[in-house]
């Protein structure tokens, strides 16, 4: 009896340790990040043809940009660029439109707030556009986006959102921009490219941060 009483509450105690277990794991997102080896072996690459360019020029710069620098540079103007090896979330989708769809959008945000300047957003105190920065500020990325007829509705659809889809979020209140690969999940969700602190990453996260926008740029030339 003795024997059966300390076998009982071994594995009374093991059931306890493994709930115990899953609940942290739980608790912690697992449900997004655990998987991702397994995601990866599993995941679908859709062939969206009419945007999968952005996708790949943004996919390239994988293993290029690797880290993460927000400093103020001078930049040349037009097609001004920081050092391939470093940028912002807001550098791999001017990049990745550059050499996708040959948009500067170092330019024509320059150009639309030269014209529109009371209508973007205020919160750095300038008094004029600066070409050196404007275009690698979310908001105003979003607010040109906004004035192209480039937005969409924000869902949690998964299905709702294209490869080569631009989407932005907020985290823990800081603007974010990212790119919809044509990568997904076993369970369709799609993953996203961007750089969040540690170079260009393509990631299942497109729905942990609360997204703000959502916008899909249209290739003009190919509609007409």
């Amino acid at each position: 009896m003795n024997f059966l009483k300390k076998l009982f509450v071994f594995i009374l105690s093991l059931i306890i340790l493994i709930l115990i277990v899953i609940t942290v794991l739980y608790l912690g997102n697992f449900s997004n990040f655990s998987y991702k080896n397994i995601l990866d072996n599993d995941s679908e690459i859709e062939d969206v043809k009419e945007f999968s360019d952005i996708v790949e020029s943004a996919r390239k710069q994988i293993g290029v940009t690797i880290s993460y620098d927000p400093s103020y540079v001078s930049l040349k103007y037009p097609m001004g660029d920081v050092s391939m090896e470093k940028g912002v979330c807001s550098d791999v989708v001017v990049r990745a439109l550059r050499d996708a769809r040959g948009m500067d959008l170092q330019e024509l945000i320059h150009n639309d707030m030269k014209n529109n300047f009371s209508k973007y957003p205020k919160n750095w105190g300038l008094k004029k556009p600066d070409s050196n920065i404007d275009h690698r500020r979310v908001p105003n990325i979003r607010r040109f986006f906004e004035h192209s007829g480039y937005g969409l509705t924000v869902s949690k659809n998964p299905k709702d959102y294209l490869a080569g889809d631009i989407v932005t979020s907020l985290i823990f209140g800081k603007p974010h921009i990212m790119i919809v690969s044509n990568k997904k999940t076993f369970h369709g969700r799609p993953y996203v490219i961007h750089n969040i602190g540690r170079g260009t990453q393509e990631e299942d996260i497109l729905f942990y941060y609360p997204l703000t926008g959502h916008y899909r740029i249209i290739d003009k030339k190919k509609t007409l």
